[in-house]
């Protein structure tokens, strides 16, 4: 469910309608993080950027601290969110066309995909909680939307914790997901970690077995990595528990379209650090 929802949420961040919604608020839109951080944070509020690493994680705070708070003396963040919806909306029309848009199936899947995100807990889920606080919008695609960030938020979340639980500070989970081929070490700069950073992280990963001379895991670290996986997976588990195996069948079948739609648009990078795309 992960795989089919994810790109539906990330659209967001590639998008040119996206990018045309930043600039109107004022954001610089030559690079992608402003209105990244931007999108993705203003749910928290005017939230400092000690509060945004440790939602986020794996960015290097000294990188968060770029943009935050920074962000919120461009616009205001109910004036974000509000772009946010706008921007989605724009997007989906693009990419789905107004045949797209009209689909039954997608208000079917919208009203599923809305069940299941309530049944995400809040707690401990600091991002899903507070997209979750936000108003449904009406229209069936921006409710699949919010849906889908709800849902990929309670997800990342719990990877938060399941991360924490094996102990890997931030720059240790990213380095440990390139030792298993994740993807390129040259993809996880956008994390703004340093050389040194990175160098530092992967010789604790050493000392501890998990990662060899050439920074590949070991078989202790494709262990830990299965296992923190593993973890997530439960700790995602309770929405489509609650929405029922039926349901989620019917969900899977009737997100394929808007998937292969999102995917096909061109987007999305075909390689990254989240798997998009890899199933």
């Amino acid at each position: 469910m992960w795989h089919l929802l994810e790109p539906l949420h990330a659209l967001l961040y590639y998008a040119p309608e996206a990018f045309d919604e930043a600039a109107r608020l004022g954001y610089d839109t030559t690079e992608r993080r402003p209105s990244y951080f931007a999108w993705r944070a203003a749910p928290l509020g005017p939230a400092g950027p000690a509060r945004v690493a440790s939602a986020f994680y794996s960015f290097s705070p000294a990188a968060v601290a770029r943009h935050v708070p920074a962000v919120w003396g461009t616009a205001d963040p109910a004036d974000v969110l509000a772009a946010r919806l706008r921007a989605v909306d724009r997007t989906y029309g693009a990419v789905l066309g107004e045949e797209g848009l009209r689909d039954p199936g997608l208000a079917e899947a919208a009203a599923l995909a809305r069940r299941a995100a309530g049944a995400a807990g809040p707690a401990g889920r600091p991002l899903a909680a507070a997209n979750a606080e936000l108003d449904w919008p009406d229209a069936p695609h921006l409710i699949l939307w919010q849906a889908a960030t709800i849902l990929r938020e309670h997800r990342g979340d719990g990877h938060v914790a399941a991360l924490l639980a094996a102990g890997l500070d931030p720059v240790e989970s990213l380095v440990s997901f390139a030792a298993v081929d994740a993807a390129p070490v040259p993809f996880f700069a956008s994390r703004g970690w340093s050389d040194a950073e990175w160098s530092a992280a992967r010789d604790r990963l050493a000392a501890r077995g998990l990662v060899d001379a050439d920074g590949a895991a070991t078989a202790e670290g494709r262990a830990l990595r299965a296992e923190v996986e593993r973890r997530t997976d439960e700790l995602a588990a309770a929405p489509w528990v609650a929405l029922g195996p039926g349901a989620v069948d019917r969900l899977a079948d009737l997100l394929g379209d808007p998937w292969l739609a999102a995917l096909g648009s061109g987007l999305l990078p075909a390689e990254n650090t989240l798997g998009i795309g890899r199933t």
